[in-house]
């Protein structure tokens, strides 16, 4: 699979992701703790889908490690969240668990492209 097919099917896959995110923040219950957890959320999944976009049209090396630190942080925010509605409960725990695990290699998966990028930026 060459570079653009590759980046092709993370775009595929974070948009995929942040479509699931909706979903979790529709099945939240309405009152204040799914509301402020929901909208952030909300917030950060779907950021992931939408930066990683504009790190595909990075139109050099500095802009693609400035724009894949947006993505890394906001998929590791967007763990956080996740985390933070199943152990309090809000959510069942079945109910995230996969999409914790796709956030958790969504963000691998930036976080060692960002890192190779620093490292090349070096050479």
């Amino acid at each position: 699979m060459g570079t653009l097919d590759k980046a092709e099917a993370m775009k595929s896959r974070t948009k995929l992701f942040a479509i699931r995110i909706v979903a979790v923040v529709q099945s939240l219950p309405r009152n204040r703790e799914g509301d402020v957890m929901g909208k952030q959320l909300l917030r950060s999944g779907t950021a992931v889908a939408a930066n990683y976009r504009a790190v595909c049209r990075s139109r050099s090396q500095a802009e693609f490690i400035s724009k894949m630190n947006i993505v890394v942080e906001e998929a590791d925010e967007t763990v956080f969240w996740l985390e933070l509605l199943m152990e309090t409960g809000i959510v069942p725990a079945q109910k995230l668990t996969l999409l914790i695990k796709e956030a958790n290699e969504l963000l691998a998966i930036c976080a060692a492209s960002l890192r190779t990028a620093k490292r090349n930026k070096g050479a």
